[in-house]
């Protein structure tokens, strides 16, 4: 199937299928209850001082991409069985960053591609 990406603050969709929150904090604002996360997975997003380097602009995307998918090496294990779920059903990796191109959960998305083969 596929892994997908979505801002915490859009709609849920019935296509998004398995939806997982990937992020540390829960995004400002988003009632629980109208997230409809299926798995919080806050050990996979960035340890709080890199997302706090990348978010001050002290560090830049490719070094926090290089950093992060450093920390990912340690969770191989645990995401090889999301990445195994993204084979069968839609994966939905949901995030609260207002850039949609420069976040966590693009590198995770890309980490557990590479894990699915």
């Amino acid at each position: 199937m596929s892994i997908m990406l979505k801002r915490a603050f859009e709609e849920p969709s019935s296509r998004d299928g398995h939806r997982v929150l990937v992020d540390r904090l829960w995004p400002r604002g988003v009632p629980r209850e109208e997230a409809r996360i299926d798995e919080w997975r806050k050990e996979v997003a960035p340890s709080s001082d890199l997302r706090k380097a990348f978010h001050d602009g002290s560090l830049g995307w490719g070094e926090f991409r290089r950093r992060y998918l450093g920390e990912l090496k340690a969770h191989r294990d645990t995401l090889r069985g999301l990445a195994e779920r993204a084979r069968g059903e839609s994966v939905t990796l949901v995030f609260g960053s207002k850039d949609q191109r420069h976040n966590n959960a693009v590198v995770l998305k890309q980490y557990l591609e590479m894990l699915r083969g």
